[in-house]
């Protein structure tokens, strides 16, 4: 999809205290095999921070970048990988709530890692269509530290999950960055891949249950369809998406001056993403991200926000952004930077 006339206003972080890989390895928490051979540096922990809470602040650090006040949204998005509240509760309210925020629609995204380029997307669709949004708050938020999930090894071997939000304001006119194509798809048929056997029938027993993605892609690989096969048709469908999305915004792949993927295991990244678009993997955002952590849909923001504020991005640089989720669900996005923000 071509979009014109959107843009980035400003963009929110918020990270919790930095565990380090090497740590993770001394606690008896990573596999010091898998740390050495996957290049992750470290994670970032909240504790009993809530994800909301997160939330609430990157979204606060984004609107005083922009230069707005809370009654100047017309509309909000979130998105959240885990739990983002007691069941039954709306999260989206609580963060209008907190920001003094009354009166504009509000949407819950539940795209997993995906959640903050669909959010942009169904923006993009309010800022240009009948709902003539100027300004639209996208938020997105995790806490994995529970006993039900294993940040270091229950999502295997590629990712060590980690805490932290992210926020960007969006609208019509101006902004840092302008949305030049943004496209996604689902590729049902891996569905299963993440869900495994388990049932689609509320929990029975009134007890969690703890998350192992890895223990049912695993069985899926088993079962249903290798892992060689599953890698294949993932890296033809994402590529596909990519694709459309360069020509949407007119450019080749040698025309991107960065490439923000999720966080997780470079050779993942390099050997999906860069080396079919012919693209080294100095172009890409791995070399930060690899300390961060995988902060579910947060990801491509926190890593935007650095490459911005670190003079690693100039106006006229090409970004593409390219996020993936369960089910299987993939967005790709480029974005042209057209001015360095104040902050």
């Amino acid at each position: 999809m071509r979009v014109e006339g959107v843009f980035i206003d400003s963009v929110g972080v918020f990270l919790p205290d930095r565990v380090s890989a090497e740590q993770g390895v001394a606690d008896g928490l990573y596999d010091e095999e898998v740390y050495k051979a996957g290049g992750l540096t470290g994670t970032h922990v909240a504790g009993d921070l809530p994800a909301l809470d997160m939330a609430v602040t990157a979204a606060r650090s984004a609107l005083e970048r922009a230069g707005l006040d809370p009654a100047d949204i017309e509309s909000h998005i979130h998105s959240g990988v885990y739990h983002q509240g007691p069941d039954g509760s709306y999260p989206p309210a609580y963060v209008l709530r907190e920001l003094g925020i009354t009166g504009v629609p509000s949407l819950h995204i539940r795209q997993g890692c995906n959640g903050m380029l669909a959010a942009l997307e169904i923006a993009v669709g309010q800022i240009t269509g009948a709902a003539e949004v100027e300004r639209a708050l996208l938020t997105t938020a995790q806490n994995f530290s529970t006993p039900l999930i294993d940040r270091w090894r229950g999502f295997g071997d590629s990712y060590i999950l980690a805490d932290g939000a992210a926020a960007a304001v969006v609208g019509s006119g101006s902004g840092f960055a302008e949305v030049r194509s943004i496209n996604s798809g689902t590729l049902a048929e891996l569905e299963k891949w993440h869900r495994g056997d388990e049932s689609l029938l509320p929990p029975q027993d009134g007890a969690g249950e703890r998350i192992a993605v890895a223990e049912r892609a695993a069985l899926f690989n088993e079962r249903e369809m290798p892992l060689a096969e599953t890698v294949e048709r993932i890296g033809e469908f994402d590529l596909g998406l990519i694709h459309r999305s360069l020509v949407d915004a007119g450019l080749n792949a040698a025309d991107l001056a960065r490439v923000i993927p999720i966080n997780q295991d470079g050779r993942m990244i390099e050997f999906s993403v860069l080396a079919p678009l012919g693209l080294p993997m100095s172009r890409s955002s791995w070399e930060f991200g690899r300390g961060i952590g995988h902060v579910g849909a947060a990801d491509l923001v926190i890593s935007l926000d650095h490459l911005v504020r670190t003079g690693e991005l100039a106006p006229g640089d090409h970004v593409l952004l390219l996020s993936q989720g369960p089910g299987w669900i993939s967005s790709s996005c480029v974005l042209t930077i057209t001015d360095v923000p104040t902050w």
